[in-house]
């Protein structure tokens, strides 16, 4: 049973992809991630000695901190940080016990680098579907600092060269369509994110972004949401933060809610 300080797996994965999710703090030593280099979806790695020093940026937010097998390191970062008015636990059984649960992991070796401590990704301007499902899969579950620039297509290229970005959603870049799979099943592929709720999301997603509104019904409604989002907005980035709502309440709707119907009245026979 975890301690009063500790959160298990299984409860913070299932905040892991929500608004409501703690920031995610790897205290590892360079020397245990050599040996399983992953994070748990959304965490970000710190030296444990400087760990302090984010106080600033938690305030408000509770954090989660991991280490290897959740003992000293994790537990010692926390206590620093709680010293300094953040609401920090460890998560119980640190990566090991997230592994052992076989749940979602992030492979290091898949993530860009980072500039001033977040990602930073670029892709077409005026989005609709896939450019606004990938940058809130990367915030929710990759990099929450991610910055995402949208430039004009024939910009892109030039703009990841000179400003150290990574492409996404464009033609002959590695984030990109591959056969039937969208960028959005990429991105779930690549950083290892595939569980039920993803999947059946990623579903929605292909269908409405290839035009194959066969393979999941709800296809079509989201392309009209991704279309209304287009026009209302001007603003490509104000537009994301509209989007994150959409996708929030659609990650939710995958993860706990497909199977609920409506009707009216609602205790009509069938």
């Amino acid at each position: 049973m975890p301690s009063y300080s500790e959160i298990t797996p299984e409860q913070l994965f299932r905040l892991v992809g929500t608004a409501a999710a703690p920031s995610i703090i790897d205290v590892s030593l360079d020397e245990d991630v050599a040996t399983q280099p992953f994070l748990v979806p959304g965490a970000a790695r710190h030296p444990h000695d400087l760990v302090r020093d984010l106080a600033p940026g938690l305030a408000g937010r509770k954090a989660v901190i991991v280490c290897q097998r959740g003992k000293k390191l994790s537990h010692g970062a926390a206590a620093l940080l709680r010293t300094a008015g953040v609401e920090a636990e460890v998560l119980a059984g640190g990566n090991m016990s997230w592994r052992d649960a076989g749940l979602p992991r992030v492979p290091i070796a898949a993530l860009p680098s980072r500039s001033n401590g977040a990602t930073a990704w670029v892709t077409r301007h005026r989005p609709k579907i896939d450019r606004i499902a990938c940058p809130w899969l990367i915030r929710r579950f990759v990099d929450p600092s991610a910055r995402f620039l949208f430039v004009p297509p024939s910009e892109v290229a030039a703009v990841a060269e000179r400003f150290d970005a990574t492409p996404f959603d464009t033609q002959d870049t590695f984030w990109s369509h591959r056969g039937p799979a969208c960028t959005f099943d990429v991105m779930v592929d690549e950083f290892g994110l595939s569980h039920p709720a993803l999947d059946r999301l990623a579903t929605v997603v292909r269908a409405a972004d290839t035009n194959c509104h066969d393979l999941a019904p709800e296809a079509a409604g989201l392309l009209a949401i991704s279309v209304g989002l287009s026009r209302a907005w001007r603003d490509d980035l104000a537009q994301l933060e509209a989007g994150m709502i959409v996708y929030d309440a659609l990650y939710r709707w995958a993860r706990d809610g497909a199977d609920e119907g409506h009707d009216w009245p609602a205790d009509r026979k069938a």
